[in-house]
């Protein structure tokens, strides 16, 4: 004891003894948070976890989480499948940053196939379908096919084939300046190669192509002719993007993309898994459905390797069909979006924190890793989404202003740079022709009408809004931003990964707090003005 005055005190060294005194630990736990009956259906502003203790640097915390059964990320983050979030460029560059990118399907099949080949084709181990050009190509066809891929650096066989025999390689430095579009790439093609002979692993490969100061490396048979190829632009993104998502097999990026469930998109997934595809996703805003059950067997017993995620669901009952038929992952929220009014229009959904939490705990008891999708407005968002049982985290809107999104920027009337945006179900979405080529039936070929079940509709129900976000600037520094608050987050939790912070949620250690109306105001910035800079 010690004695202050009037005021008597216990001894500061037993403060650890007496916290044991306390029946329960300081906050709720996760049953006691997401108790609907007491507490309603919240959002992710309606709590905030409790710190733990520090005993480790951010730069320890690792993000590793899966997104399937068979897949898992460096990085929890997925960019959603709407036309003006994610396209080829958004795909490739959240891939090199440790997550994926989902393409969107409101576009023709042909197009959506040319978007994943060009994901798959950015980045590769031992390039097993190399551009193979013959002596007889033009310069001209040259430069088209440089323009068409991104790439340059053309081995050139005797058929124009692989399994041909190797006669040279066109690279950018051998066409950049020729003005002669018609010129055989024979005149100008380069002969002096260096090789490797088919056998070879990707390291020692590697290691004589750093030594050879080449761009690519062709890999040939004891015959001559063209088996593969390895880049020297793919040694530098190792170096750049050392999280990468890629493949085991062949080390090109992970591509995921969105299909309907009506029957012309069995046709359209052929052709995306022909591109290469990985992981399909059942683009549906209520996905306990007939159509998508049935998608779901055909799909896993037509394509076994390909990973399939089913969804939109918000309750237990959605995601036991979904499981039951055989999906490798579930898409999690209804209505959260922040250009979606499904709640509000069609008075069906769920708040997304308990969506995720009742969804994602009913499904880690079959191995089933769930997407919390929708909501998404900070990194805060992220974290709550995370801890309450999703193992990765889908946005929308957050990622819309960034660069790698399609479309431009623009000026708004307020003089802010700005980039548009829209949720699937507005009508702009649903009414746009590009998924059917322009014709007078494009309304059924729409991904927007798909989504909504609205495709023979004569009156157009809308779902969502159109509008624009804040420039975010490149995904290339966003998601890093992300990924790094993230990490700081769980070292405030004293969570050194999501899979400690999933089970110490689940047992009970990581604790939570409710937030009222005042108390959310409290954690915001209560200043006359001031300069929001969110990273530097």
């Amino acid at each position: 004891m010690a004695v202050n005055g009037n005021n008597t005190f216990l001894d500061h060294t037993s403060a650890m003894e007496v916290l044991k005194e306390y029946e329960r630990r300081d906050g709720l736990d996760i049953r006691d948070l997401m108790d609907s009956k007491l507490q309603g259906g919240l959002t992710y502003n309606d709590f905030l976890l409790l710190p733990g203790y520090i005993g480790f640097p951010a730069s320890a915390v690792t993000l590793d989480s899966p997104i399937t059964k068979r897949i898992t990320l460096k990085t929890p983050l997925v960019s959603s499948p709407m036309d003006t979030v994610t396209e080829h460029e958004m795909a490739i560059h959240m891939a090199l940053q440790g997550g994926v990118g989902v393409i969107h399907h409101n576009c023709s099949p042909d197009e959506q196939a040319d978007m994943v080949r060009k994901v798959k084709r950015y980045e590769n181990g031992f390039i097993l379908d190399p551009v193979v050009i013959t002596r007889d190509t033009t310069v001209g066809e040259a430069k088209a096919l440089k323009e068409k891929w991104g790439f340059g650096g053309f081995p050139v066989t005797e058929s124009g084939n692989l399994g041909s025999k190797l006669v040279g390689i066109v690279t950018n430095r051998d066409i950049q300046f020729e003005t002669d579009l018609d010129k055989p790439v024979s005149e100008v093609m380069v002969t002096d190669l260096i090789t490797a002979t088919a056998g070879v692993n990707l390291l020692e490969a590697n290691k004589i192509l750093a030594q050879s100061k080449k761009g690519k490396l062709p890999i040939i048979d004891k015959e001559g002719n063209l088996v593969s190829m390895i880049s020297r632009s793919d040694l530098t993104k190792n170096l750049h993007f050392p999280l990468a998502s890629k493949t085991k097999d062949s080390k090109q990026l992970i591509c995921a993309a969105a299909i309907g469930t009506r029957p012309e998109d069995k046709d359209r997934l052929a052709k995306l898994v022909d591109a290469g595809l990985d992981i399909v996703i059942l683009d549906s805003s209520q996905g306990n459905s007939m159509y998508q059950i049935e998608m779901i067997k055909w799909i896993k017993q037509e394509f076994p390797d390909l990973d399939v995620i089913g969804g939109n669901v918000v309750t237990r009952e959605q995601a036991a069909a979904l499981i039951a038929a055989g999906v490798d992952g579930l898409r999690i929220g209804m209505g959260s979006g922040s250009a979606c009014i499904t709640q509000e229009v069609m008075a069906v959904g769920r708040p997304q924190a308990t969506a995720v939490y009742n969804v994602s705990s009913f499904a880690a008891r079959f191995g089933v890793p769930c997407i919390a999708d929708g909501g998404i407005q900070n990194v805060g968002h992220i974290v709550k989404g995370l801890a309450l049982g999703a193992s990765t985290v889908m946005m929308g809107g957050l990622l819309a202003g960034t660069t790698e999104s399609p479309g431009t920027s623009f000026v708004s009337r307020e003089g802010k740079l700005v980039k548009a945006y829209r949720g699937m179900g507005s009508i702009d979405a649903m009414q746009d022709k590009k998924a059917g080529g322009g014709g007078k039936d494009a309304q059924k070929s729409n991904a927007g009408t798909a989504r909504y079940f609205s495709e023979g509709d004569s009156i157009l129900v809308a779902q969502g809004v159109s509008g624009a976000v804040a420039h975010r600037g490149s995904i290339n520094k966003f998601v890093p931003y992300l990924a790094a608050g993230l990490k700081h987050s769980l070292q405030d939790c004293g969570m050194t990964s999501l899979q400690e912070l999933h089970e110490c949620v689940e047992n009970g250690t990581v604790r939570f707090e409710i937030r009222t109306a005042s108390a959310q105001l409290e954690g915001g910035v209560n200043m006359e003005s001031y300069e929001k800079k969110l990273y530097a």
